[in-house]
């Protein structure tokens, strides 16, 4: 017999060699199964050259989760729509020294000359009156299109919520500060035409100053929205424009009444020349004022001629200015501080002459810093035998502000306004207002 250590060692060696057998016959399996596979795909390679080219079919559309069709499928392709707007917070502090403004009246809201009371100070005593709201927040949609043929179509809408309210519970400060909906501007432009309502061709919007105060330099300004057909050619501009005679009856002193007999529109012109240097405008109106009750049918002419402009004066100032005189042109100048015309005995009537401007100016301290100061004044020259002496005979104002602009858009102001009116009896009545905004544009 052979030793035990000699046994063991035999039976090692024959594992190992049972090991190897093993893993021999591995190799050769896999060496098989890769030459089938690699037989496969000659196969398969061959069979796609051989069979006839397939169109590829593109991949779903995928749709947008938010919008499923255009903005407008109504509207011309290649329509570009946009919106902007502001909102604003308004608050003021106002004292008059010859009685109250009216509770929720406008001139509580921004200055309104002919809402300043008039009377004999030792019998009418003055208010002091706190108001806020945000109801002159203002927002506008506008959609251009250019057509292949080389036509500019434009259309524009815009609104404030200066619209007061419809029932106990809206449009007052007892609960709800609701406000309807009120149309600013409403007009569509083609090339060089315009058909809508916005500013009077006769009034120079750019050379308002800047203010905190919802208008600013009031009785000294044209200021008119309404409906007109209006051409623009390079500087010269043109429009007819809703007709609206404004008048005070027979004695009526402060009275005012609209008509709408007339059947000529309101006819303007205007020339604006612009530069570096900033711009200068000349405005003519021409009008026909009507009056008609029953049997009695009267009309005249009303005219007038405004100049106005804005002039840089180096990179941190410019002066602002509008000179306005006519006959019968009232409704446009100070947010109708006085009227057109007058009745009188017999029912005909006389137009009211007046004189009206302002002048401001601008200065930019810092990209974040301006101000501006201004003055404003009205006269009007009234037959008192016809009108009566508790007609306004003047007004005028003078603004002081300070607009902060800490971040991009957003504007926090103060202004300070000084404001008096004077009737033909020669009383008077004075408004101190510090009005402040914050104002955010978007």
């Amino acid at each position: 017999m052979l030793p035990g250590h000699v046994l063991a060692q035999t039976a090692k060696e024959q594992q190992l060699e049972a090991r190897v057998a093993e893993l021999e016959r591995m190799v050769q399996q896999l060496v098989s199964q890769q030459q089938q596979v690699q037989t496969q795909v000659t196969e398969v390679k061959a069979a796609q050259a051989a069979a006839p080219a397939i169109a590829a079919t593109p991949a779903p559309a995928v749709k947008n989760p938010i919008q499923a069709s255009t903005i407008s499928p109504s509207a011309n392709p290649g329509t570009r729509f946009s919106y902007g707007g502001f909102i604003k917070l308004d608050a003021s502090v106002t004292s008059t020294d010859a009685g109250d403004i009216a509770d929720g009246s406008v001139g509580r809201l921004f200055y309104v000359p002919k809402a300043i009371p008039v009377g004999a100070k030792a019998t009418r005593e003055g208010g002091s009156d706190t108001d806020m709201g945000a109801n002159f927040s203002r927002f506008w949609f506008a959609a251009d299109t250019d057509l292949d043929s080389g036509d500019k179509l434009k259309g524009y809408l815009e609104f404030d919520l200066f619209g007061g309210g419809s029932t106990a519970f809206t449009g007052n400060e007892v609960a709800t500060n609701t406000y309807a909906l009120t149309l600013r501007h409403a007009y569509v432009t083609w090339n060089k035409w315009l058909a809508g309502q916005t500013w009077s061709n006769f009034q120079d919007a750019n050379a308002l100053p800047d203010t905190v105060d919802f208008l600013g330099p009031t009785e000294g300004t044209v200021f008119v929205r309404q409906a007109q057909l209006r051409y623009t050619s390079g500087p010269w501009s043109f429009s007819v424009e809703n007709p609206e005679t404004v008048y005070t009856p027979f004695r009526g002193n402060m009275a005012q009444v609209a008509g709408d007999d007339g059947a000529v529109p309101d006819v303007t012109a205007r020339y604006t020349a612009k530069g570096d240097w900033g711009h200068f405008s000349v405005g003519a109106l021409a009008r026909q004022l009507k009056y008609q009750s029953g049997r009695i049918n009267d009309s005249t002419t009303g005219y007038g001629l405004s100049v106005s402009g804005k002039w840089n004066v180096g990179a941190s100032d410019d002066l602002r200015y509008m000179v306005t005189a006519g006959s019968g042109i009232g409704r446009y100048v100070g947010l109708a501080l006085n009227n057109d015309a007058v009745l009188d005995a017999t029912g005909d009537l006389e137009n009211i002459d007046l004189v009206a401007g302002f002048v401001g100016w601008r200065h930019v301290f810092s990209p974040k810093l301006r101000g501006n100061l201004f003055y404003s004044r009205a006269q009007y020259d009234n037959q008192t035998a016809l009108t009566g002496l508790g007609i306004t005979k003047s007004a005028q104002s003078a603004h002081v502000n300070l607009i902060y602009t800490p971040i991009p858009k957003l504007d926090i102001g103060a202004e300070y306004i000084w404001g008096q009116r004077e009737i033909e009896t020669g009383e008077k009545g004075e408004l101190n207002r510090l009005q402040t905004h914050v104002k955010y544009s978007f």
